[in-house]
C-alpha cells in the first residue's frame, strides 16, 4: 500500500520560514517525480513545485519562485519544500503527490498517481 505522509506545516507570521517534508512508503520512490500542490479555502488545487526523478530538474510556480526550494533525498524516500519569506497568500493546505514518470514532470493534477493527506500552512500576523 502506497502512502505519502506530509509534515512540517504550522502557523507562522509573514516573512517566516517553514520546511515541509513528505515521506513515501510502498513505492520505489526514486522512480517518481514528486510535487507539492496547495489548496486555499474555496479554491482549486494548484501546483506549487515539482522535482523530477533527476533532482536537477525542477519547476516552480511564478508565485513562489525565488522563495521556495524543492528537493528530494531518495535514500530517505523524502521530498522537501523549503518555504522562505512566507506571505499571507501562501496560506493553504499543502499536498505532496507522486507521478510515475521516466523523464521530466507534469503540472496537471490528473497526472499524479498518489497523494498525501495534506498539511496546513497558515501565514498571518
Amino acid at each position: 500500500q502506497v502512502q505519502l505522509v506530509e509534515s512540517g506545516g504550522g502557523s507562522v507570521q509573514p516573512g517566516d520560514s517553514l520546511t515541509l517534508s513528505c515521506v513515501g512508503s510502498g513505492l520505489t520512490f526514486s522512480n517518481y517525480a514528486m510535487a507539492w500542490f496547495r489548496q486555499a479555502p474555496g479554491k482549486g488545487r494548484d501546483i506549487v513545485s515539482v522535482v523530477a526523478r533527476a533532482d536537477s530538474i525542477t519547476y516552480y510556480a511564478d508565485s513562489v519562485k525565488g522563495r521556495f526550494t524543492i528537493s528530494r533525498d531518495n535514500t530517505k524516500r523524502t521530498t522537501y519544500l523549503q518555504m522562505n519569506s512566507l506571505k499571507p497568500e501562501d496560506t493553504a493546505v499543502y499536498y505532496c503527490a507522486a507521478d510515475l514518470r521516466t523523464f521530466g514532470y507534469a503540472l496537471e493534477y490528473s497526472a499524479y498517481d498518489y497523494w498525501g493527506q495534506g498539511t496546513q500552512v497558515t501565514v498571518s500576523s
